[in-house]
């Protein structure tokens, strides 16, 4: 079974920055999309970014394109959101999954715990 750690969210004023980092264990990590999801209070969990298996395609939700990157390193099993310019509406739990590019939906019925982002005016 997949087993998805996040990390390095956190409290910031909006215009700043944060690192996002997913480890990934339990599958071949290098075989599979991977994204980026996000679920703000009282809301769906949505799309945020995606990346397929080797770094060269990406996609994002139009309400982040030119402020987030997502990157992965397959020697490390890990996938990574910077998020910069950020606002008080990216406030959320983030999460990291599979992805299926081609709807942007997520692969594993597993979710991580999430890190939390939140974004101060």
């Amino acid at each position: 079974q997949v087993q998805l750690v996040e990390s390095g969210g956190g409290l910031v004023q909006a215009g700043g920055s944060l690192r996002l980092s997913c480890a990934a264990s339990g599958r071949t990590f290098s075989s599979y999309a991977m994204g980026w999801f996000r679920q703000a209070p009282g809301k769906e969990r949505e799309f945020v970014a995606a990346i397929n298996w080797s770094g060269e395609s990406t996609a994002y939700v139009d309400s982040v394109k030119g402020r987030f990157t997502i990157s992965r390193d397959n020697a490390k099993n890990t996938v990574y959101l910077q998020m910069n310019s950020l606002k008080p509406e990216d406030t959320a739990v983030y999460y990291c999954n599979g992805v299926r590019m081609s709807d942007r939906r997520p692969l594993f019925a597993y979710w991580g715990q999430g890190t939390q982002v939140t974004v101060s005016s």
